[in-house]
């Protein structure tokens, strides 16, 4: 049977993107891309690279303060400009997904700017009417953000919403626990925006380690935001002065804007599914094996359309290993064990391996911890305190987890997440001598375990 292409890919994300050009380009495969919005997926069009400029921008009003401790007497910062912060944000991104469908363009991928659905296990339909058949389907279309259903839930932005806004609002309630949630807290407030957070679990950054996302708690609080844990919404009403939140427990107020970050879901609505056979979970992401094939062995889904960890590199992973797999004829898993992660807090929390809560659940234990001031917030009268910690397998002598809450704590945990991939050892982190002075030669001079666990 002849095909119209090899290989459909239905997304333009980072996985999707990955996946087509590379078919394309090293598997001399016919290959044909649908995205509905526009090319870069969530990273670069309303995730990673927006929110980490807008990141930067917002650190810069706690740099004068820090500025005048350090002798600038006369360091000043102005009102932050949106409109032109938003001018620049918008001809970046325009920039980027340039990039992405030059680079798809180079290695022979056909681009459908429309929405595509799958009509059976070799057919897709675009919203065009045109319709296509494939010898492989890859499903990467992501998520999307969550909004529990609730009376005013209509009058609520998403994360998706923020980087549209005409005019940042001089009060917000966000609410969410998460790392979307907590990130842009620390953004808003520091550019200067009013900044309540309402999470309704005991404490935020659920699954990360206890110890430390209550170090971010504490930092997020000590630095202005209005963090309210134990707290929901029970409803949202317009009012002339702006939205009344009515709360679970009493904090009733009222703010120029919500935002709720509750989570995101995979985008398999209305994709036809049920035409073809492939199995979803509760949550309705894509049920793939190790190789990212779906119970039909002609489609195949990567990256958050499938729930599995949902992090762009690893989106780009899964989409290099599926091209491997089905047009290198080299089947390979993509591999997702000791993943390390960033959360763009102030301060960051780097993370990778295990937390002290689970690895106890393994056996025993022993955990190096040290909080302290660093010398250069320390000598700013800052408050703020840098958390290193490590988990050790108290057998194998193997490092287990690694934790960082500081400044720039996802630069390092990058290169953490190297040693510990590779199965470093307490005594191998021992044995590396610090680079003085640093923060992150705590790493390496934690000499007696703060608490075991048998």
């Amino acid at each position: 049977m002849s095909f119209d292409f090899d290989l459909f890919v239905i997304g333009g994300g980072s996985g999707g993107v990955r996946a087509g050009r590379l078919a394309a380009s090293e598997g001399g495969a016919k290959v044909g891309l649908a995205e509905e919005y526009r090319m870069g997926g969530t990273c670069v069009i309303r995730g990673c690279v927006p929110k980490k400029l807008m990141v930067f921008a917002s650190a810069y009003s706690g740099g004068v303060a820090d500025a005048q401790k350090y002798g600038w007497k006369d360091a000043q910062i102005g009102a932050f400009d949106w409109m032109h912060f938003k001018g620049k944000l918008d001809a970046e991104l325009t920039r980027l997904e340039n990039i992405y469908r030059t680079n798809l363009g180079k290695a022979g991928v056909e681009i459908f700017d429309a929405r595509a659905t799958v009509k059976d296990a070799h057919t897709v339909e675009l919203s065009t009417g045109e319709t296509f058949t494939a010898k492989h389907i890859l499903i990467a279309v992501g998520g999307k953000p969550f909004v529990p259903p609730f009376e005013g839930s209509e009058h609520v932005i998403t994360s998706n919403d923020i980087f549209l806004q005409k005019k940042l609002p001089k009060s917000i309630l966000i609410v969410g626990g998460g790392f979307i949630a907590c990130e842009f807290a620390c953004i808003l407030n520091g550019l200067g925006v009013k900044v309540t957070q309402y999470y309704r679990g005991a404490q935020v950054l659920r699954g990360f380690d206890d110890e430390a996302r209550g170090h971010v708690a504490d930092m997020m609080r000590d630095r202005g935001v209005d963090l309210h844990v134990g707290t929901d919404v029970m409803q949202i009403e317009k009012r002339d002065d702006g939205l009344w939140v009515k709360s679970s427990t009493g904090h009733d107020h009222t703010f120029d804007a919500v935002m709720y970050a509750t989570g995101r879901v995979p985008s398999t609505d209305g994709l036809g599914l049920e035409n073809t056979g492939v199995e979803t979970g509760r949550g309705g992401e894509i049920i793939v094996d190790d190789y990212s094939q779906t119970a039909v062995p002609s489609i195949y889904a990567v990256g958050d359309v499938t729930n599995r960890i949902n992090l762009t590199p690893v989106a780009i992973r899964e989409g290099a290993a599926f091209v491997d797999t089905v047009f290198h004829g080299k089947p390979t898993k993509a591999d997702h064990d000791l993943v390390a992660s960033a959360v763009f807090t102030q301060p960051e929390l780097g993370t990778v391996g295990m937390t002290e809560e689970e690895a106890r659940e393994k056996g025993p234990i022993e955990v190096y911890a040290a909080a302290f001031r660093a010398m250069q917030t320390g000598f700013a009268e800052r408050n703020d305190r840098t958390l290193m910690k490590l988990v050790v397998c108290a057998t194998t002598r193997k490092v287990l987890g690694c934790h960082i809450v500081a400044e720039n704590a996802g630069e390092m945990i990058q290169l953490a997440a190297i040693a510990i991939k590779m199965g470093a050892t307490k005594e191998d982190f021992d044995r590396t001598v610090a680079v003085h002075p640093t923060m992150s030669e705590e790493l390496v001079t934690m000499k007696t375990p703060t608490r075991t666990f048998n």
